[in-house]
């Protein structure tokens, strides 16, 4: 069934009217602890905020967002989110609705189990699913059983209660309304809208959306959908995704424009953006004074907190197929569906970029060879720069789309599209030779005599004489994106994760990274790092086992590039350009073994007393989400080592301490429900 992942406000809650107003103004901080971003609903019950995300299911925080916690369901795509008591409903991207009673520590699937759930709402003991075209399903026994309600043949994106009322906005069908319980459902007075969002405050019901050719809306009924005013007054034309309310305060959440803030029942609207870096927003929601937004790519904001590791360069809006580093310059080769940009150039480690002359083409590859700077463009085949990309000169290879380039000694390796296979230059791209393999080649690796070429479709191929014969290797049926030799080891990017090869490509081995679409990889010492679909992964012990490391990624990463530089690790990215961030840093966590403990475990640290640095080591005995802080004696944050889901296994990580003063410290390991905290003592 074809998903389609709309998005929806939710949860009401009334504070005091004057406080609140204090607050939205205030900046927003993005909260620590979602990676990969995109919130698409929110819920509060207690004390506790839960997040629905997209592919990565539920998180909880328990301190307003200072951490995140992955819950159990933490594989699909989470669509809307409601309470009833100490019941928490998850409706899914086409898994139904799953239910937990114990704050996410266990999510069992209701008989609900086969829609795209776009919307849910509570009303007494009655729970209110929203499905894609099979319209509302009522609930009268927590999600035990479910009936389908006479709105049976509609995509209902939203859903809210005002006493007897059920509202329910639809696509482009308006908002229907039911006064028994979804016997009856009555179209009302706002019949061809696409009704993304619903609201009550008080006697009025606000319905927000977007339309073509008309854009985004608010309306307004203060008689039940009778009659429906338009109230948008100081709203731009972007989608209305989410609304909430506080006392006399609407919040819209809008699809590019941030939040807007109406205080006089919509009659007008105010932005209040201050800081909201990401002003996609998908979803609000209120606890106490502190009002919550769901954002698609960066995660959730509030008016608090801290959290990044990964940087954004000044390249921040492209989309990055290939990098390269020739001296102190990284080179980055961009492409976009709806317009042609070329080769970039950073020579400050991507504090700014220059666009170079190559500057009206797709570049899907780039390599360097001595002061030649190669590129590999679309339908244009491979151009050539001796000048740090001032000038390009195309060469004889001009009529290729050329997906990748690997250097040899003096021989450039071409690997081209359309089945037309490798091209050899052995005059810098003066001429190039056809070799003998005929199939499309994504990438192409260098390890001694040896050349990998990963085609499309059909494995990884093998020549050990540059490529005047190629030979199959037993990697054979799969599309390879990415390859890379660390030692003697051969890796390959597939659709399925990382494949690795001891002896040339015999034989095969599928690493422990196996539920990922890889494309790119990058090693250095014993380290491989891989570009994913979800981020960046690193493997300190050939792929035995991996660490996500996507601290301080504003949005799922697509990663379609990786490059080692000097102190840095570059990452090209789907629309989001070139990320950056500290090499030492990333490798700080050293898997040790991968035997599987027994229990959670935080040794002490070693040496202790130390300056200025030292090592923690810690057991993790199932994979989880990992959090391991350093705090002062006051109990003030120092640094935070470790921020990250990790596999089970023995972990050592180091800790730097020459910026601080001599003292005792604090380190505290937390995962699932595990806290443990110890000593450690700096003496300079």
């Amino acid at each position: 069934m074809k998903k389609k992942i709309l998005l929806l406000a939710v949860l009401v809650f009334i504070i005091h009217c004057l406080l609140f107003i204090n607050h939205c103004k205030a900046q927003w901080v993005q909260c620590d602890g979602i990676y990969g971003g995109m919130v698409n609903c929110l819920a509060v019950s207690g004390n506790n905020i839960y997040a629905g995300t997209w592919n990565s299911g539920v998180y909880l925080s328990t301190n307003n967002g200072t951490n995140w916690t992955q819950t159990a369901l933490n594989y699909e795509s989470i669509n809307s989110l409601a309470t009833l008591g100490n019941n928490i409903f998850a409706g899914t991207g086409d898994s139904g609705v799953y239910i937990t009673t114990n704050n996410g520590n266990n999510w069992t699937k209701t008989s609900l189990n086969n829609q795209i759930v776009h919307s849910l709402t509570v009303t007494g003991n009655n729970i209110f699913v929203g499905t894609y075209y099979s319209g509302v399903y009522i609930s009268t026994n927590n999600g035990t059983n479910w009936t389908q309600t006479t709105l049976n043949d509609k995509n209902v994106l939203s859903l809210a209660v005002s006493g007897n009322n059920i509202f329910a906005g639809t696509d482009y069908n308006g908002v229907y309304l039911s006064t028994d319980n979804g016997l009856i459902w009555t179209q009302t007075t706002l019949n061809d809208k696409n009704v993304l969002s619903l609201a009550v405050s008080g006697n009025n019901i606000f319905a927000g959306g977007f339309n073509f050719p008309d854009s985004g809306f608010v309306y307004r009924s203060t008689n039940n959908g009778t009659n429906w005013t338009a109230v948008n007054i100081g709203l731009t034309n972007r989608p209305v995704n989410s609304l909430t309310v506080s006392g006399i305060n609407i919040f819209a959440g809008t699809g590019g424009d941030g939040i807007f803030l109406s205080t006089n029942n919509g009659t007008n609207w105010t932005a209040v953006n201050n800081v909201l870096t990401n002003q996609f927003v998908n979803s609000l929601a209120v606890s106490g004074i502190n009002i919550f937004a769901g954002t698609s790519g960066d995660g959730v904001y509030l008016s608090t907190n801290y959290g990044t590791n990964w940087t954004q360069t000044a390249l921040n809006s492209q989309k990055v197929n290939s990098l390269a580093v020739f001296g102190n310059n990284v080179f980055a080769g961009t492409y976009d569906y709806f317009s042609l940009k070329g080769v970039y150039f950073s020579s400050n480690n991507g504090t700014s970029w220059t666009q170079t002359s190559l500057n009206d083409k797709w570049i899907y590859s780039l390599a360097v060879s001595g002061n030649n700077v190669f590129a590999g463009t679309s339908q244009y085949g491979v151009y050539l720069s001796t000048d740090n990309g001032t000038n390009w000169t195309q060469t004889s290879l001009n009529d290729k789309w050329i997906y990748s380039l690997a250097v040899s000694g003096n021989n450039i390796f071409a690997g081209t599209g359309n089945y037309i296979g490798v091209f050899l230059s052995t005059n810098n791209g003066t001429n190039w030779t056809q070799t003998s393999l005929y199939k499309s080649v994504r990438s192409l690796t260098v390890s001694g005599n040896n050349i990998f070429a990963g085609t499309e479709g059909n494995g990884v191929y093998l020549s050990t004489n540059n490529g005047t014969n190629w030979t199959q290797t037993a990697l054979n049926s799969l599309w390879i994106y990415s390859l890379s030799t660390l030692g003697n080891y051969v890796f390959a990017g597939t659709y399925y994760g990382v494949y690795l090869s001891t002896n040339n490509g015999t034989n095969w081995m599928q690493t422990s990274l196996n539920n990922q679409e890889v494309y790119s990889l990058a090693s250095n010492e014993n380290n491989i790092f891989a570009g994913t679909n979800t981020g960046v992964y690193l493997s300190t012990n050939n792929g035995q086992n991996w660490i996500q490391k996507n601290q301080g990624f504003q949005f799922t990463a697509t990663v379609y590039s990786l490059i080692i530089s000097k102190n840095y690790i570059f990452a090209g990215t789907n629309g989001q350009s070139v990320w950056r961030r500290d090499s030492a840093e990333i490798i700080g966590i050293k898997n040790i073994s991968s035997e599987i403990p027994k229990e959670y475990k935080l040794e002490q640290n070693f040496p202790n007393p130390f300056n200025p640095t030292t090592n923690i080591r810690y057991e993790i005995p199932k994979n989880s989400f990992v959090r391991i802080v350093v705090f002062d004696m006051l109990g003030r944050k120092v640094e935070t080592l470790v921020n990250e889901k990790q596999s089970a296994g023995t972990f050592e990580v180091s800790f730097e301490g020459s910026k601080l003063s001599s003292g005792v410290y604090l380190y505290q390991l937390r995962s699932e429900n595990f806290i443990e905290t110890k000593k450690l003592i700096l003496l300079k």
